[in-house]
């Protein structure tokens, strides 16, 4: 999954940090358009990519069910990346929960849960607090590549003359996000993400640095 067959995010931002934010009932339909797809530090293929979302919110109680995927436009070594996550969020309060299945229709049919099949269970909490956003996330089930956690915190510090801008930090396991990948196991946490994005109506552009693997990307996002 990350490197040659990496999970990617459900989060449609490209680094947004997580937390409850508020959705109008009902269904939502969208899709983003990214130069390139990078996942919690890393850069997943290398080509652009289209990425349509589907939701419904249920009326009074916030819950929020949906789809995301990511389908990228060129091929890489001979393969296109398609990624095809489900996911359902309980609100409570400024905090939410949230249990997302992660599927990689080129490694096998949907709904495999063994150790090395196509799907991957992530539990993940969010806490939203004015500017301040907060995650934790851990892989549970499925190919769970040895319950690999995230953390993650995010500050909009800026937001005048329709501009808004957003730091991101964030860290997990080396063997997983980090250049460690595929070499060993271990449980170290290492900074993995950092950077910055700024937004104007649909636009949203972002500098990401992962200190880990000492690579950069710059990704530009428009949002339909």
């Amino acid at each position: 999954m990350k490197k040659t067959v990496t999970i990617a995010s459900l989060a449609v931002a490209l680094f947004a940090g997580m937390g409850s934010t508020a959705q109008a009932e009902g269904f939502k339909i969208g899709a983003d358009v990214v130069s390139s797809y990078v996942f919690r530090g890393g850069e997943l293929g290398d080509s652009p990519a289209i990425q349509p979302n589907l939701s419904y919110t249920f009326p009074g109680i916030g819950v929020v069910v949906g789809a995301w995927g990511s389908y990228a436009i060129a091929e890489d070594d001979g393969d296109r990346y398609k990624e095809i996550d489900l996911y359902v969020t309980v609100p409570v309060g400024p905090f939410s929960i949230t249990l997302t299945d992660y599927y990689l229709p080129n490694d096998g049919d949907a709904f495999d849960y063994s150790d090395d099949g196509p799907n991957t269970l992530e539990a993940s909490i969010g806490y939203s607090h004015e500017n301040l956003g907060l995650l934790a996330a851990m892989f549970i089930a499925g190919n769970d590549y040895d319950n690999a956690k995230y953390f993650e915190a995010s500050y909009k510090f800026y937001d005048k003359d329709g501009f808004s801008a957003k730091a991101v930090v964030g860290a997990g396991d080396e063997d997983y996000y980090g250049d460690q990948y595929g070499i060993e196991e271990s449980d170290t946490i290492a900074l993995v993400n950092t950077g910055i994005s700024v937004s104007k109506d649909r636009y949203t552009a972002s500098y990401i640095y992962n200190p880990d693997t000492e690579k950069s990307h710059l990704v530009f996002m428009a949002s339909f």
